[in-house]
């Protein structure tokens, strides 16, 4: 093993993982002004959706459980995150956007996140 190597267990490991394939994903996704990034970070209670474009380095719109219309809202995390997908979509057409480019950001594309890319895709965005 080498010097100053740290080998990394449990939690940590894991966030180390997501930010290895994350900055492995980006190195090829790229938000525009025609087609801005749409990015999804998960925490264990919370997912947020962000509409960026990268060019600018502007959001274009935001939407998380953490918004008064999400935030008391029924249902598990699954639910509440297609409700976040609806409401990004919903905000980003308002704005103008029409396509996105999708950055999971490092995490599996299952569970809550397939579902908030799903609800956006019924919603009208396209990918």
């Amino acid at each position: 093993m080498a010097y100053g190597q740290k080998i990394l267990k449990g939690d940590a490991y894991k966030r180390a993982a997501i930010k290895r394939r994350h900055i492995r994903i980006r190195k090829s996704i790229n938000g525009t002004a025609e087609r801005p990034r749409l990015v999804v970070t998960r925490s264990n209670r919370h997912i947020v959706a962000q509409v960026i474009d990268d060019i600018k380095g502007h959001t274009l719109a935001s939407a998380s459980t953490l918004d008064t219309s999400i935030r008391g809202a029924e249902g598990d995390k699954s639910a509440q995150a297609k409700q976040v997908g609806a409401l990004v979509a919903e905000r980003a057409k308002a704005a103008g956007v029409e396509a996105v480019v999708f950055d999971r950001g490092g995490n599996q594309y299952a569970g809550r996140i397939a579902a908030l890319a799903d609800a956006a895709r019924e919603a009208g965005l396209k990918f």
